[in-house]
């Protein structure tokens, strides 16, 4: 059995605890009774005077053997294609931002680059469940996102070599991943900002459904906002929740919670670490799972989109997951304890996907090294077209930076400013 159970609290309530073994046939349709098991944390706060209310989580909870937690949940059923993609997927992910790193320390990237590994299940999890009109808003660690949304490695790839063939014509980078065509809304530097940015995509959306009625049969289109541990003590958080509630969104907010905010961790910062019931307490949903499963996760992002898409409203989606690198390349990733990252290493999503096809003959191992083979080839590609693609022209350097087409990067003769080769005098050449 995975680390946690998957619930659904409608509406705020005083949490009562269950047996481990017993778990809600759907995570969305259980009663409110079916609550997870608390553990109190070593950690007293002295203002209360008892101990606070913890993450049911591996690490905080010496109470969940590390065996059980080693493959996805068996309960989950999917097909073979299902089970393929979900593994391809992953599997794509996870081997793009291992070249990464490679040409990040090769000097092939530049900046900060945040990388994805041991999350997988996450995207993977919520993004495939996606249809091509559905939005989805990241943060800094988008590559993955991008890529899962269909974005392809090579204009991933280029546009972290900072190349005119990008997805951003290689002025976005790696925190600024976006795609009109993909409806990949971007990544975001600052946390919290991309969050906003996704409330307004679903009022967008339920707006043309509504009022302009652009009617589509399969139901609204939907926006899935992906944010850190650390933004949900941001202001803007709690004002969309709000918001996405008051007008009934069809948006998911999908906290992924790798308990550690940087060099933070989540329960330092936060006084009480359960982020999922801050869905209650504005009368939405609010959903913990095991974000190293990815079976657990869609599981839950099954019921959170058909939700969305069918005008019953927001749903906030606590997946407890873990980072297998530090926060980003220039991390040297001193201040987690050596004992919490191997066992987490030891729960990597994608040997479980891995472990669970081959327990239930989905596919043989012969056909998941094809796979293997197949995304190998792709991300080699992908660096050879970054490599030989070429760096922006001087002339794109003002564009899409003011939306008055007489502003300040045009001159009196209609033409950029960048384009005169005093322009740039005295400035590097990259």
């Amino acid at each position: 059995m995975s680390a946690f159970s998957a619930v659904r609290i409608p509406f705020p309530a005083v949490v009562a605890a269950r047996s481990a073994g017993e778990k809600p046939s759907s995570p969305f349709l259980c009663s409110p009774a079916a609550a997870p098991v608390i553990h109190s944390s070593p950690l007293r706060s002295p203002r209360l005077g008892r101990p606070p209310l913890a993450v049911t989580s591996d690490v905080l909870s010496s109470q969940k053997p590390l065996g059980s937690n080693s493959s996805p949940s068996c309960q989950a059923v999917i097909s073979r294609d299902e089970a393929l993609e979900l593994y391809e997927d992953m599997v794509l992910g996870r081997f793009f931002e291992d070249m990464c790193a490679q040409m990040y320390y090769r000097g092939k990237m530049f900046g900060f680059v945040h990388l994805y590994n041991g999350q997988e299940a996450v995207s993977t999890g919520f993004i495939k469940l996606l249809e091509t009109r559905d939005s989805v808003v990241s943060t800094y660690r988008d590559h993955v996102h991008a890529l899962s949304k269909g974005v392809p490695a090579r204009a991933v790839m280029a546009e972290l070599f900072g190349k005119a063939t990008g997805c951003c014509r290689g002025q976005g980078g790696s925190m600024h991943m976006f795609s009109e065509p993909h409806n990949l809304l971007g990544g975001f530097a600052f946390i919290g900002e991309g969050i906003p940015v996704a409330t307004g995509a679903a009022f967008s959306s339920k707006y043309r459904y509504e009022v302009l009625k652009e009617s589509n049969r399969d139901g609204l289109d939907v926006t899935v906002a992906f944010f850190g541990d650390g933004t949900c003590n941001n202001g803007q958080f709690l004002e969309c929740l709000n918001m996405a509630q008051l007008w009934k969104l069809p948006i998911v907010f999908v906290v992924e919670n790798n308990l550690w905010a940087i060099g933070m961790s989540h329960l330092r910062a936060t006084s009480d670490p359960e982020i999922w019931k801050k869905g209650p307490a504005f009368g939405m949903p609010g959903v913990h799972v095991d974000g190293m499963d990815v079976l657990k996760v869609r599981e839950v992002a099954v019921e959170a989109i058909a939700r969305a898409r069918n005008g019953e409203g927001p749903s906030l989606v606590e997946c407890e997951t873990y980072r297998f690198r530090g926060h980003s390349l220039a991390d040297p990733d001193e201040l987690r304890k050596a004992d919490e990252k191997s066992h987490y290493a030891a729960r990597d999503p994608i040997v479980g996907l891995k472990k669970y096809i081959l327990e239930k003959n989905l596919a043989s191992e012969s056909e998941l090294k094809a796979i293997e083979k197949k995304i190998d080839d792709i991300i080699e590609e992908a660096v050879e077209f970054a490599d030989s693609s070429p760096p922006p022209p001087r002339s794109q350097l003002l564009e899409n930076v003011f939306a008055d087409p007489k502003g300040f990067g045009i001159g009196p003769d209609g033409k950029y400013r960048c384009e005169d080769p005093k322009f740039t005098e005295g400035t590097a050449q990259v």
